[in-house]
């Protein structure tokens, strides 16, 4: 996060400029922050759930060298369970699909987070200008 220090004219100029911070102004100012903030749990959820797809490509990858007989230790919960291969195969798929489903829905939740913050900027700065920072 870039922070730019003003210089004493600046600060004087702003302080000239002071506009009066009205109930409605702070109102959008604090969703302005939980939606900050709630972009930052979601680039998170984001980023794990794109890791765990890489590590189900990786496993499903592997797999595919083992025997067609073997039996491979599947983790479900706490416990592994020895299944046959085509059924972790296919658990595999399943996992995959449902961590795609929700790699969709999270970036969806996050444009929609993106559009408002953007909207509430475009307002916030067209009624403070240089006197409020919302810079993330």
């Amino acid at each position: 996060m870039e922070r730019r220090m003003l210089s004493k004219e600046d600060e004087a100029a702003a302080a000239g400029d002071e506009v009066e911070v009205r109930r409605e102004d702070q109102d959008k100012i604090n969703k302005f922050s939980r939606l900050h903030q709630r972009e930052i749990a979601l680039e998170d959820e984001l980023k794990a759930k794109h890791k765990e797809k890489e590590d189900l490509d990786d496993v499903s990858n592997e797999l595919e060298l083992a025997d067609e007989d073997d039996k491979i230790p599947y983790k479900i919960g706490d416990s592994f369970i020895s299944l046959p291969l085509p059924e972790v195969q296919e658990l595999l798929s399943t996992n995959t699909s449902q961590i795609e489903e929700d790699v969709a829905a999270v970036e969806e939740k996050l444009n929609t987070i993106r559009e408002e913050m953007t909207e509430l900027k475009v307002q916030l700065y067209a009624r403070f200008g240089r006197s409020i920072n919302l810079e993330t």
